[in-house]
C-alpha cells in the first residue's frame, strides 16, 4: 500500500524531511497491514476496511516528527506509529456503531458492510493487537496507551452521557475533545520523544502540544460542518441534523439567552431538518453568522497555543515542521 502525507502536511520547507517521513510511512503502512492480518478472511476483510480506506494519519505522522528530536524512525518508532493509529482506528470502528454513521473516509462504514456487532468487535481486535504491539516498547509504553485508553473512554461516555446541569456546555465540550481526540494526539508526540531517546524534558511540552493540536483539529471540524461542500464530500449541515453539539452551535446557544436574532436562528436549527432544502437554507445562515468566525478563531487561538508550547525545542527543521504540521491543521477544508 502506498503512503503519501496528505496535502495539508506538504507544506514541510524541507524537502528532504518531507521524503523521509513518507517513506517512514510507508513502514508504518506495512505494519498495520501485518497487525490486521488474520487467518479468517471475514475478519481479516473487516480489520482492514479502515486501514486500507487511508486516512490523514495525523498520529504517526506527529509521532514520526517528535521522534526526530532523538535517533529517528526506528523499528521501535514504527512499531509505536502503527499502535497509536491502530488505536486511532478502533475507536472509529466504536463511533460509526454509535453514531449509526452511513460513511467513513469515502467508504461504508464497517457495521453497514459486516454488521454492527463484526464492527464493534473489530474495534476491540485491533485494540488487542496494538496492546500486543506495545508490549514491544516496555512498561512506560504500556502504561502510556493503558492511560490513553482510559482518557478516549472518558471522553466518549462525557459526550454520551452530556452535560450537567452545574456545567457550562462549552468548557464541557472542549474537555471532551481534549480526551476524546487530544489526548491520543498528545500520546503520540510524547511517544516519538519516548521511543527515540529525544531528551525526556521535550515529554511535557509535546504533550501538550499535541492535546491543543488536536482540540483545534475537531474545532476545525466543527466549521467546516456548516461551510460550503468541499472535496471533502461531506454534506453541509451533517452533524447539524444529526444534533451533534458544535462550537458555533454551542457559542450560538449561549448568545440567545440574551440576543433575540441569535434566538431565533436556535430555534430553527432545533427544528425539522430532515429537508436538504431546509439544512442548506440553515446551514447557510449559521455560516454567515458572527459565531462561525469566532468558532473558527477558537480554533486558530489553541493551534497558536500549541506552537507556543515549542519554544522550548531547538530551532531547527524539526521544530520548524512542528508547526507546520499544527498550521495544517487549521488550513483544511476535509
Amino acid at each position: 500500500m502506498s503512503a503519501k502525507l496528505p496535502s495539508q502536511f506538504k507544506r514541510f520547507a524541507d524537502r528532504e524531511l518531507l521524503a523521509q517521513i513518507e517513506k517512514d510511512l510507508e513502514l508504518v503502512e506495512a505494519e498495520l497491514l501485518e497487525a490486521t492480518k488474520h487467518t479468517n478472511p471475514i475478519l481479516q476483510n473487516a480489520a482492514r476496511h479502515l486501514v486500507e480506506a487511508g486516512g490523514k494519519r495525523v498520529r504517526p505522522v506527529l509521532l514520526l516528527l517528535t521522534a526526530l528530536l532523538g535517533d529517528g524512525a526506528s523499528k521501535r518508532v514504527i512499531d509505536a506509529a502503527a499502535i497509536v493509529e491502530l488505536t486511532h482506528l478502533a475507536t472509529l470502528y466504536h463511533d460509526d456503531v454509535m453514531d449509526d454513521a452511513p460513511t467513513r473516509r469515502g467508504v461504508a462504514t464497517a457495521q453497514n458492510v459486516f454488521s454492527n456487532s463484526i464492527a464493534i468487535l473489530v474495534g476491540d481486535l485491533l485494540l488487542a493487537r496494538a496492546s500486543i504491539l506495545s508490549t514491544r516498547l516496555g512498561i512506560e509504553a504500556i502504561t502510556m496507551q493503558a492511560h490513553t485508553f482510559e482518557r478516549l473512554c472518558i471522553g466518549q461516555l462525557n459526550e454520551t452521557v452530556g452535560v450537567a446541569a452545574d456545567e457550562d456546555p462549552i468548557e464541557h465540550y472542549i474537555q471532551v475533545l481534549a480526551d476524546k481526540t487530544g489526548s491520543l494526539i498528545a500520546a503520540s508526540a510524547r511517544l516519538g520523544v519516548m521511543i527515540s531517546n529525544a531528551p525526556a524534558e521535550y515529554m511535557q511540552p509535546l504533550g501538550e502540544f499535541g492535546e491543543k493540536v488536536g482540540v483545534a483539529f475537531q474545532l476545525v471540524d466543527d466549521v467546516i460542518d456548516i461551510s460550503a461542500a468541499g472535496p471533502s464530500g461531506k454534506t453541509p449541515g451533517t452533524d447539524l441534523r444529526a444534533g451533534v453539539p458544535t462550537l458555533p452551535v454551542l457559542l450560538l446557544r449561549k448568545l440567545a439567552k440574551t440576543d433575540a436574532e441569535a434566538a431565533a436562528l436556535v430555534e430553527e436549527i432545533d427544528s425539522d431538518l430532515s429537508s436538504d432544502e431546509r439544512l442548506a437554507e440553515v446551514v447557510a445562515k449559521l455560516r454567515g453568522h458572527p459565531v462561525a468566525e469566532e468558532a473558527f478563531a477558537e480554533a486558530k487561538r489553541w493551534t497558536q497555543e500549541a506552537i507556543a508550547a515549542l519554544d522550548v525545542l531547538p530551532d531547527g527543521q524539526t521544530k520548524r515542521a512542528l508547526a507546520h504540521f499544527a498550521n495544517a491543521v487549521v488550513d483544511r477544508d476535509n
